[in-house]
């Protein structure tokens, strides 16, 4: 398997846990990374986001850094309109941060744990 087909499948599977993020939610690249068993592909889970705005469906906007800022607002087009997409979820954004990260932060890792 080439390795940009390797990459494919991950950023398949980066979309399908981006597209169970509630509205009015978001979670990290890294809790993504972990989720899918490579905590260490922060920065890959990254680079399907950007990818995933030719992909119809996918919620990107949801997707922020580990501290709640929005690090992928270069890649919308225009910028603003991560924040904006966000706000209209009603998720209160200031200074490119999610205000109440912690309180509305999803983690697959839990929230999609097998009861």
């Amino acid at each position: 398997m080439k390795l940009s087909e390797k990459n494919k499948d991950f950023f398949e599977m980066v979309f399908q846990v981006v597209q169970l993020i509630p509205p009015g939610r978001v979670t990290s690249y890294g809790a993504i990374a972990r989720y899918l068993g490579s905590p260490q592909s922060s920065r890959m889970v990254g680079w399907a986001m950007h990818a995933s705005h030719q992909v119809p469906g996918i919620p990107a906007h949801r997707v922020v850094n580990r501290i709640g800022l929005l690090t992928g607002r270069i890649h919308f087009d225009p910028p603003e309109m991560m924040e904006k997409r966000l706000q209209q979820e009603g998720i209160s954004v200031k200074n490119d941060a999610v205000v109440d990260f912690k309180k509305i932060f999803w983690d697959p890792n839990v929230e999609l744990e097998i009861k």
